[in-house]
């Protein structure tokens, strides 16, 4: 691996570690719930992204598919999770 590449990883990572934190901050503090719903959301999106960064360093593609199940759970939670903030009920 070149050490622009490496470096360039690195970066990302640390960038990735900090938006999720700031997200876990909103999450724990958030004044109402769609705040932390999207915060959630934020999370998810990510945890995906992280792992498409790792399938790149490690030049996996079990990453890949990884990412792939969270961006579906996260989508489908988030769906929910909305559907229970403006109705009241998931499943009707």
């Amino acid at each position: 691996m070149s050490p622009l590449l490496f470096s360039a990883i690195v970066f990302t990572m640390g960038c990735y570690i900090t938006a999720m934190a700031l997200a876990l901050l909103r999450l724990v503090r958030g004044p109402s719930a769609q705040d932390r719903v999207l915060a959630m959301d934020l999370i998810c999106t990510i945890a995906m992204l992280i792992l498409m960064v790792l399938a790149i360093r490690y030049r996996s593609a079990m990453y890949f598919e990884a990412a792939l199940l969270i961006s579906i759970f996260g989508f489908v939670s988030s769906a929910a999770m909305a559907k229970f903030l403006l109705r009241g009920e998931v499943i009707e």
